[in-house]
């Protein structure tokens, strides 16, 4: 994903009815991040996509990337997107695999194993949590209008080559899927990643905003994301919201 300098700004009117959240929210000072990349088309996935959905916590950040190279065998993932499957090929030449696969669970941007291995999850979700983190983000007036959701950040400890990824989250959402391997099965997806944005920040305070896409319905209950990392994809810290 392209970075580019976050530019800051002020919307003096959103469409539509605007719901403002609570106030103030601060991230535990050590979250852990978990990545895993999926497939509605994938027998295997539907384990590891419960397993994900178990572990999440305040202080557990839950991301569930639907790629699309699945999407061949005849079901289309209806949250599946290149630009993930992109995304999960930039972690395949950070760890040097010459291969990438779902289900696969990257941590913190650091390491990755098969996103079913319930005992290993655990293991490094306890490792990654003890490990003190510089850096925090902290979010204050988040608001969802009908199109967008808006934020301010201010992070503490920014380091001058670390960059800011807003992501926005669907909950948990049922599906019917009618082909592929998991044919005349319901699947019950979380965590799921909808849109995603990255910037490189100028300034440790400021605005910020993401688009809600069409995919997301009303009844949808959303969480917002924020992760500061490196450019080689460490994950410094991150915080999250339920919008």
């Amino acid at each position: 994903m392209k970075t580019k300098a976050l530019t800051l700004f002020i919307i003096p009117f959103l469409l539509g009815t605007t719901k403002n959240i609570e106030n103030d929210y601060t991230t535990d000072t050590n979250p852990v991040v978990l990545e895993l990349f999926t497939s509605q088309g994938c027998s295997s996935c539907p384990p590891a996509d419960e397993l994900l959905k178990e572990v999440r916590s305040d202080n557990v950040i839950a991301l569930s990337y639907h790629v699309d190279y699945w999407n061949y065998i005849g079901w289309k993932d209806p949250f599946s997107k290149k630009t993930f499957t992109d995304k999960q090929r930039k972690y395949g030449s950070k760890f040097y695999s010459s291969t990438i696969y779902t289900p696969q669970v990257v941590i913190n941007g650091r390491e990755h194993f098969v996103g079913s291995k319930q005992r290993l999850l655990q293991q490094k979700i306890q490792e990654y949590s003890k490990q003190n983190h510089k850096s925090e983000i902290i979010v204050s007036k988040a608001a969802k209008s009908s199109d967008y959701v808006t934020f301010d950040y201010n992070i503490e400890n920014l380091d001058t080559n670390d960059n800011l990824r807003i992501v926005l989250v669907i909950d948990e959402r049922k599906t019917s899927v009618k082909r592929g391997e998991n044919r005349n099965r319901e699947l019950i997806n979380s965590n799921i990643v909808v849109s995603e944005q990255k910037f490189k920040l100028n300034t440790s305070k400021g605005k910020g905003s993401i688009h809600i896409p069409n995919i997301v319905e009303d009844k949808d209950d959303l969480t917002l994301v924020l992760i500061l990392e490196n450019n080689n994809l460490d994950i410094h810290t991150a915080t999250q919201v339920s919008l």
